[in-house]
């Protein structure tokens, strides 16, 4: 990682477990599909493979936005603030990551109120509540919001500025 003077080791496991599950995430939702599209080929379509490759593609998206945020491959306008320096650099990078912490933290609230009231709707066929689905939200921008302030802490006390790995 090029930026890892911006990471605390302490939450290294958890990025380590993020792309852990966007593997499985992965995996599922193109195994699943597979079997979906194999079982209407030989004639006996199946209703529950829909259901669990769209859990596998939400928990997937959300679980990796989190883990993309945490390694800065993602939500951040960097070919603008690489171009700069010094103070105005510095002020750049920290908005950057304001906005995105902000838009965590949007995501927590709404995403919170969303899970909420998903357990007044239902999937089919499961008859689960629609709120497995929307959990990933709130737990997503929980996470941005960690890794953006990690960054921010991380940046003003060391620089912004990519550390070269040669």
């Amino acid at each position: 990682m090029s930026e890892r003077h911006l990471t605390w080791r302490l939450l290294d496991p958890l990025e380590n477990a993020l792309m852990t599950l966007c593997g499985v995430c992965l995996v599922g939702f193109t195994s699943m599909t597979l079997l979906d599209v194999v079982a209407r080929e030989i004639g006996h379509a199946l209703l529950w493979p829909q259901e669990v490759t769209s859990a596998f593609f939400i928990y997937g998206v959300f679980i990796g936005t989190a883990a993309a945020t945490r390694r800065s491959d993602h939500l951040q306008l960097s070919a603008l603030t690489e171009a700069m320096g010094g103070s105005t650099r510095r002020l750049f990078e920290v908005l950057n990551r304001t906005v995105v912490m902000m838009i965590g933290i949007c995501l927590v609230v709404f995403g919170w109120e969303n899970f909420l009231t998903g357990f007044g709707s239902f999937r089919m066929p499961s008859m689960l509540p629609i709120a497995y689905l929307y959990f990933p939200i709130p737990l997503c921008g929980a996470l941005i919001a960690l890794f953006s302030f990690e960054q921010i802490v991380n940046g003003l006390r060391f620089g912004f500025a990519r550390v070269s790995l040669t």
